[in-house]
């Protein structure tokens, strides 16, 4: 029989779950001395990579601590225990160091691989919650994850003894990055694909519009001509250039919006007269996220791209940079 869904006892069971995980994380900060030293000062004198290993719940929680080591500038990766003894091993170098995860330090698939581990000479960290078991005696630093309780009503499924397994993880993960000064750059590099990745590695010159694409005239064009190439590149502005192709102004759809409010004649205006002078502008190897701030701090939305003798070399506007997930 299906048992009648409380919403209320929901609420309290999931309560108790994070007080109960809390409660583990909080009792490792408590438990940290010489051996998390120890380990950190390990995996900052290794020279290959940082190789965490472990099955079932551990399995995934390393896997998880790998990918957070190798983005926060720990060469690492995830090695299975299981496929360790057929042939995975072979993955270790004597320049690694390997963190193995088991909640009971008994699990028979990480154990058999010990002696291997051993017999390359590689320093092993230990993330356990039995600090007398096999693993632990083999290891040399061992870090005490255990926990009081699991989350588990039944205290069996790992819940508790996982989340602070992660937890220090992820304390070895960040302790390393702020002592080997990791900047956002670095972060950025190894996120390319990301949103920061974006913000901090592109630069103007990889979104500007350049050559045909550029809205450009002279000083003795006409409005009407003007207005044309402006609609015609669709940027939201035309650039106003001399012969050699330094920018001198710019015309902008809001200028043209308080132009609309006189009287003026759209033949015999020249954009000369009616260009603004001393533009913002940006350069090509400007970060785009500078680009940005310009445009918002300005309160425009376009920007001419000009090289050091102020040349006009691009033009990029706010689509541009949206198209390119730095907005």
């Amino acid at each position: 029989m299906k048992a009648t869904l409380s919403g209320e006892k929901l609420i309290s069971r999931a309560q108790q779950v994070f007080n109960v995980e809390s409660a583990a994380i909080a009792a490792l900060g408590v438990r940290l001395g010489d051996a998390f030293v120890a380990a950190c000062k390990l995996i900052d004198s290794c020279t290959g990579r940082v190789v965490v290993t472990g099955m079932g719940k551990s399995g995934h929680i390393g896997d998880k601590i790998a990918a957070t080591f190798a983005s926060t500038g720990t060469p690492s990766f995830f090695l299975h225990a299981a496929e360790a003894s057929h042939g995975d091993i072979g993955m270790i170098t004597a320049h690694d160091v390997v963190l193995a995860l088991s909640n009971s330090g008994e699990t028979a698939e990480l154990v058999s691989i010990l002696p291997v581990i051993k017999r390359l000479g590689v320093g092993l960290i230990a993330l356990t919650g039995k600090p007398q078991s096999t693993l632990a005696r083999a290891a040399d630093v061992v870090l005490d994850v255990s926990v009081a309780q699991e989350a588990c009503p039944l205290n069996l499924a790992p819940t508790a003894s996982t989340t602070a397994t992660l937890a220090m993880g992820d304390a070895l993960a960040v302790a390393l990055l702020d002592a080997r000064g990791f900047t956002e750059e670095d972060f950025a590099r190894s996120h390319p694909g990301g949103s920061l990745g974006r913000k901090l590695l592109l630069h103007v010159e990889d979104v500007m519009r350049s050559g045909e694409q550029l809205p450009r005239v002279t000083v003795d064009t006409s409005l009407h001509d003007g207005l044309t190439e402006m609609s015609a590149k669709g940027l939201g502005l035309t650039t106003i250039v001399d012969a050699q192709g330094r920018l001198l102004g710019v015309f902008t759809d809001g200028d043209l919006r308080r132009l609309l409010e006189k009287p003026f004649d759209l033949h015999q205006s020249r954009m000369g007269d009616l260009m603004k002078r001393n533009p913002k502008t940006a350069q090509a190897r400007m970060l785009a996220a500078e680009a940005v701030q310009i445009m918002d701090s300005s309160r425009i939305t376009a920007l001419p791209v000009i090289d050091a003798e102020g040349r006009l070399v691009g033009a990029l506007n706010v689509h541009d940079l949206f198209r390119a997930g730095v907005m």
